[in-house]
């Protein structure tokens, strides 16, 4: 069991608290496993008739995969699909779980965190929840499941996935992402003030009329989201935009078999030791992309990833 987990079971209730709050608690492999542990192990005890995720500290949930300790073992040419093998296997035991699951999403709820707690049966957020598909920054895409509901809410989604824009926990309700709020009615300004804009500017399957139209649009916000778009990779826009159109047609579980086969490419690409430098170790916020724009991206290398 890692040392920062927490389990116990209290009236009937199996509580699993993740226990790693100076970094939010990103997920170890070790984390990972040992949830899937537990779950597995509770399936057969009468004793636990219910489950609750939480997370330990005011900062949040999760921020999501420990991506730094992801890319040292890609670096080190180790067994690195192995680790998203054991968090999307994790994600598909909670959503199948045949047990009730209660996840509670308070402060920071992204990437492989969100994709634990989405799919739980009873998905609950605060006023504090501040979420994000963020893996657009480092050269990655949206994974762990999670473009199965972004998929399915049309041009927020798309725009959440594209950007790594955060949003809030009314939003989450919005996209299928939560249930219900703990802190009675919540904004969702991604549906509400943005809502225009938005449905205008994503309205193309081609990721360079989209950053195009967001930046030819008259609103400020629009234009922020075109900035935001050309600050990403250019390779992982596309490969994110892409995967998001084919998902609406998946299942959950085909979503996740998509997710771990696009990444056997993306991880190795370039832009995703390049992303977690500027982003995460270098911390200097100028990554250098192996394109220059989202126009220079060749259609080719994009269509090698889906030859899976």
């Amino acid at each position: 069991m890692s040392e920062f987990l927490v389990t116990e079971v209290v009236d009937g209730v199996g509580r699993i608290t993740l226990n790693r709050p100076r970094a939010i608690n990103a997920l170890t492999d070790d984390m990972m496993t040992g949830m899937y542990e537990t779950l597995t192990g509770w399936l057969k005890d009468d004793d636990v008739r219910s489950v609750e995720l939480r997370g330990e500290g005011e900062r949040g949930f999760c921020a999501g995969a420990d991506v730094r300790a992801l890319a040292g073992v890609v670096n080190e040419g180790g067994a690195w699909l192995q680790y998203l093998e054991t968090e999307y296997a994790l994600d598909i035991l909670i959503a199948r779980y045949p047990k009730p699951v209660t996840s509670h999403m308070h402060g920071v709820s992204m990437g492989g965190g969100l994709g634990i707690a989405a799919q739980a049966d009873r998905r609950i957020v605060y006023a504090s929840t501040v979420m994000a598909m963020p893996e657009t920054k480092i050269g990655f895409f949206p994974d762990a499941g999670i473009m199965y509901q972004l998929s399915r809410a049309g041009a927020v989604g798309r725009h959440v996935a594209l950007t790594s824009s955060t949003f809030t926990g009314g939003d989450a309700i919005r996209m299928d992402l939560a249930d219900e709020s703990a802190d009675g009615d919540l904004p969702a300004p991604l549906f509400e003030e943005s809502a225009a804009w938005i449905q205008e500017c994503y309205a193309s399957d081609d990721p360079v009329e989209i950053v195009r139209a967001l930046e030819s649009h008259p609103d400020e916000a629009a234009q922020q989201a075109g900035r935001d778009l050309r600050a990403r990779s250019p390779f992982a826009v596309h490969v994110a935009l892409r995967a998001l159109i084919r998902a609406e047609k998946l299942r959950l579980s085909e979503v996740l078999n998509q997710d771990l086969r696009l990444a056997e490419s993306v991880i190795p690409y370039d832009d995703f030791a390049e992303g977690v430098r500027a982003l995460l170790v270098d911390k200097d916020n100028a990554p250098r992309w192996k394109h220059a724009s989202i126009e220079d991206v060749p259609l080719a290398e994009v269509d090698r990833v889906f030859n899976y």
